[in-house]
């Protein structure tokens, strides 16, 4: 039976559940999958909220007194715990550990051999100190992917301060492109760095899993708040790097396609978004960089993005079409070349 969506109470909340026999705890594509999770709050809850959602089990291990900081925060719910919380750490399942105890490590040491990934949001050095860094972890399991998220990154000027999303908005400009021209800095209405660093993250994950079952070769899997706020700024960065122009606000209108924006009318507003215009020639010298780091293999900007058509012979070619039979796709229309 096909699952369906069926709207219900709960605590007086209503909410849309999952039915159906299928819906099983055990299915999904990362069935198999052990995830170590010593994420709390947001990014890192949201990154293993992914991969459980998908199948893997998901241990969260929590400090004996209190756990995780978010079980406080936001309006109270089920036990009193908040109702973001809950909504960040389905399908998972908690371990209440202390990690400060010398026995409670030997524990974590133990689990780890049976588990393939790791995920933590904590400072760096945090876990380095307590002996469950990274190049302690990877020598006493090879295979093993370590995942950290932070504010600002592992290795850059501001490694060793905390990270909140309105900082990171700040910081990464996103602060200063949204709202209206000539109004305060304004953020985005939800937590979109701590959001999108989550999802960085399981993106990274991901990969690196995929490398694993080719290679059974680990790797850290690194990204930040402030990455995942600079990776939004695409429109805003490539034009930066085009004309040096700083961008500001622009309401709800578009940087580069008008009009597309929401207008007033005599009885309400309307948004109107024309198609996109047609292939405006900028080729750019530099670009954002790969907002989540891999340390065996890496993303990176191998190329720049193609003109119309660059690379069809090549690519036709790789897949053994003759010479032949390339020069008959172009001369009919079929396929065309920059």
């Amino acid at each position: 039976m096909l699952a369906r969506l069926v709207p219900q109470t709960l605590a007086g909340v209503p909410a849309l559940l999952f039915v159906g026999e299928r819906m099983t705890s055990d299915q999904g594509p990362l069935a198999g999958m052990v995830v170590l999770d010593l994420t709390q709050i947001m990014a890192g809850s949201v990154c293993t909220m992914l991969l459980a959602d998908l199948g893997a089990d998901v241990l969260k291990i929590e400090r004996p007194n209190g756990g995780d900081d978010a079980r406080r925060m936001g309006p109270p719910f089920i036990n009193g715990w908040g109702a973001g919380f809950l909504a960040l750490n389905r399908n998972k399942r908690s371990l209440a550990l202390n990690l400060q105890a010398e026995e409670g490590r030997g524990a974590f040491l133990r689990m780890l051999q049976s588990a393939d990934v790791v995920v933590e949001n904590f400072r760096p050095g945090v876990m380095d100190r307590l002996g469950l860094g990274y190049e302690s972890l990877a020598k006493a399991k090879p295979s093993l992917i370590y995942c950290t998220i932070s504010g600002f990154g592992s290795t850059g000027p501001y490694r060793d301060r905390g990270g909140f999303d309105l900082v990171a908005q700040g910081m990464s400009g996103l602060m200063s492109i949204t709202g209206f021209p000539d109004s305060p800095p304004a953020k985005v209405g939800v937590p979109i760095t701590d959001i999108s660093a989550g999802f960085l993250a399981a993106n990274g994950i991901l990969s690196a899993y995929i490398h694993v079952l080719k290679t059974g070769q680990g790797q850290l899997v690194d990204t930040s708040l402030l990455e995942a706020g600079i990776a939004f700024t695409i429109w805003e960065s490539s034009g930066y790097f085009a004309t040096g122009d700083i961008p500001g606000p622009l309401g709800s209108a578009h940087r580069v396609s008008a009009p597309y924006q929401a207008l007033r009318t005599a009885d309400g507003y309307i948004n109107i978004g024309r198609r996109n215009p047609k292939h405006l020639g900028a080729v750019l010298p530099r670009h954002i960089g790969v907002p989540v780091k891999l340390s065996a293999t890496p993303g990176r900007v191998r190329r720049r993005a193609p003109a119309l058509g660059e690379q069809s012979r090549e690519i036709l070619s790789e897949r053994d079409f003759t010479d032949g039979e390339v020069e008959d796709l172009i001369a009919q229309g079929v396929v065309s070349e920059g």
